[in-house]
């Protein structure tokens, strides 16, 4: 193996702890167990469950709680893991248990980054659930079927970025990307968003019909003998669009923090399961934490920098007790801030 492709493995390795092939019954039991999590959020759904400010707060820490208890079981399965193939982490220079434990700070780095980014991604789903004007009772269920559809497309990504990215030239392509994304973050303003010149709503427009009118939360509905689609769907495409343009971010994001496919999958779910909590619990609170967009600029164009050059500074992989402790700050530094100083409201013009 070349330099090149030892860098560019997981943490210098030559194989993956956890590779499809061998460990196929790890990911079906992780996908089943994440499809029961689904199954019971459909099931209190047609009970007629609503969430409230109270019910997603529950619901957040219980995502949360079961994306850190998932931390303890992946430690413990990475622990067994070099353990049993005491090779791997000799590869690393380090003892399984040490091996072990940089496994799950990768993944809690990587969990903690989406989580941030998800905030992100709250932003522009509040404006394009107002936009839409979609009645707050059934905005649950097109995020529900918003977050149902970003699991696989973002199975889809992780699996061709598990192939690609292990290039430097891919590597620094991303890094590149994560840098001007960092940056244009800064100057964006989630006021300016407009749904309708997405390429998809225009496509959808032109060649489905749609009803101007919601009718009860159903995606489609026949009139007069003639499928129209309602503007659920034209939001839930909207939503996924969106979620599709933040995966370019995202997935080359925790690459850049662990190159293990089933790290990258786990932490990647569990923050997009979270999700429709979060946008409950910050749908209302969001201009409290206006700051927060410039620390999600400033980790995204960190990790950009990781990619491209500071890795190389560190003979190949900066410490992830930097990159964790780096992200924490910022996360923590912006909320403080945004709440210290509040964003000031605008004054209604006078007469």
């Amino acid at each position: 193996m070349n330099s090149t492709d030892q860098q560019f493995n997981f943490v210098g390795q030559s194989q993956t702890i956890f590779p499809i092939i061998e460990f196929w019954w790890l990911y079906l039991i992780f996908i089943t167990a994440i499809l029961g999590l689904i199954a019971v959020d459909l099931y209190y759904l047609r009970r007629g469950a609503r969430p409230n400010l109270k019910n997603a707060l529950i619901y957040t820490v219980g995502w949360v709680s079961l994306a850190l208890i998932f931390n303890v079981i992946l430690y413990y399965l990475a622990l067994w893991r070099f353990t049993a193939a005491p090779h791997l982490a000799t590869e690393l220079g380090l003892t399984p248990i040490e091996a072990a434990r940089r496994v799950a700070l990768e993944y809690l780095t990587g969990y903690i980054i989406e989580e941030s980014l998800s905030v992100d991604n709250v932003f522009v789903f509040v404006v394009i659930l107002n936009y839409f004007a979609v009645p707050p009772v059934y905005q649950h269920r097109v995020l529900l079927y918003g977050i149902l559809g970003a699991i696989v497309f973002r199975g889809i990504f992780i699996a061709l970025g598990s192939v690609v990215m292990k290039y430097h030239v891919v590597m620094i392509l991303f890094g590149a990307l994560l840098i001007l994304t960092g940056a244009k973050l800064c100057f964006s303003s989630y006021e300016k968003i407009n749904p309708e010149k997405n390429l998809a709503i225009k496509w959808l427009r032109r060649f489905v019909r749609i009803d101007p009118h919601y009718h009860k939360d159903y995606f489609f509905v026949r009139l007069n003998g003639v499928l129209h689609a309602t503007p659920m769907l034209v939001a839930l495409v909207a939503l996924e669009v969106t979620d599709l343009i933040f995966a370019f971010d995202s997935v080359p994001a925790i690459f850049a923090i662990t190159k293990e496919p089933f790290v990258v999958f786990s932490s990647n779910i569990f923050a997009i399961l979270g999700l429709r909590a979060l946008y409950f619990v910050l749908a209302g609170a969001l201009h409290l934490l206006h700051l927060l967009k410039y620390g999600l600029s400033i980790i995204l164009i960190f990790i950009g920098l990781k990619m491209v050059a500071l890795d190389h500074l560190y003979g190949g992989k900066m410490p992830i007790e930097y990159s964790l402790s780096f992200v924490v700050l910022m996360l923590g530094l912006f909320t403080t801030l945004s709440l210290i100083f509040p964003k000031k409201k605008r004054q209604a013009p006078n007469g």
